[in-house]
């Protein structure tokens, strides 16, 4: 009888399915992809903590891992032109819950009042470490250094003008070492995406200065604003989380991945940004210093 038992919970034990890993990305436009398509695109594929109907590059992230045989319960909470403080502030009831996985990522320029000034990412990566891990101890947070921005690049004035374009997303991956540095936390790591757009200037397949047009053959990277990405700048950012995250080769997906198929990119464009994606993370970012 005892066998028996033993055998009936083995076979029910089988049958029950596997938990997906859950993961919530938080953020603000630059992780909701405002002024392209991908901001509400496959919305129904994840959970807008805010109900507010974003996919985002949430949502690539989630159809990345649905092509490659991956099951992740995928969640956001974004707000626009807010920092990791804001939303310590003002979401917390919402995002202080039981998380296997956390994706972090701050205002584009750090701190919105002292442009560069990594201490409030410091703090604010350390608190929310903190939160995730009294909830789950083993939870592991990664952390999205962000693009340079043309708008603060070229024209004159701007705090990184005259330094070339791959200057902003340097500074901006420093401030989050050492945000990483300083929570240890469940602080896993920091994925280099800024520094995926320098590699792909460097590659020759974007172009460097949107001030004076795109050149022929090569991508734009950021929207109209010289500010957001692009709709292929928002897929550079979830190839290069897609390929921390999961240890999984972006080129994996192929040059037919669906979702770039969907955003009208040619086979050659595909394959060219998961490449770049690829050389990011093989060199972590070093393509780009």
């Amino acid at each position: 009888m005892r066998r028996l038992l033993g055998l009936a919970a083995l076979v029910a034990l089988a049958a029950s399915p596997v938990r997906a890993e859950t993961i919530l990305f938080v953020g603000n436009s630059f992780t909701f992809g405002a002024h392209s398509p991908v901001h509400h695109m496959g919305a129904h594929r994840v959970t807008d903590l805010n109900g507010t109907g974003v996919g985002g590059v949430p949502a690539l992230f989630k159809r990345f891992t649905e092509q490659a045989g991956l099951d992740y319960d995928v969640s956001l909470e974004t707000e626009g032109g807010r920092s990791l403080a804001w939303h310590l502030a003002n979401r917390r009831s919402e995002i202080d819950r039981r998380w296997d996985r956390v994706v972090l990522q701050d205002y584009s320029t750090l701190s919105p009042e002292r442009v560069g000034d990594p201490a409030e990412t410091i703090a604010s990566v350390d608190t929310l470490a903190r939160l995730f891990a009294a909830r789950n101890p083993r939870v592991r947070i990664l952390l999205d250094s962000t693009w340079s921005r043309p708008d603060l690049t070229y024209r004159a004035g701007s705090p990184w003008s005259g330094q070339g374009i791959a200057a902003m997303a340097n500074s901006i991956r420093a401030g989050y070492d050492r945000a990483a540095r300083a929570a240890g936390r469940g602080v896993q790591g920091v994925a280099p995406v800024g520094q995926a757009f320098t590699c792909a200037i460097r590659a020759g397949v974007a172009d460097a200065d949107p001030y004076d047009g795109i050149a022929y053959g090569q991508l734009p990277l950021w929207a109209w604003d010289q500010y957001h990405a692009s709709a292929y700048g928002y897929y550079l950012e979830a190839l290069v989380l897609f390929g921390q995250i999961t240890g999984r080769d972006p080129r994996v997906l192929g040059r037919d991945e669906a979702a770039a198929m969907d955003l009208g990119f040619s086979p050659e464009q595909t394959a060219a940004l998961q490449g770049i994606a690829h050389e990011a993370l093989e060199t972590k970012g070093g393509c780009g210093r």
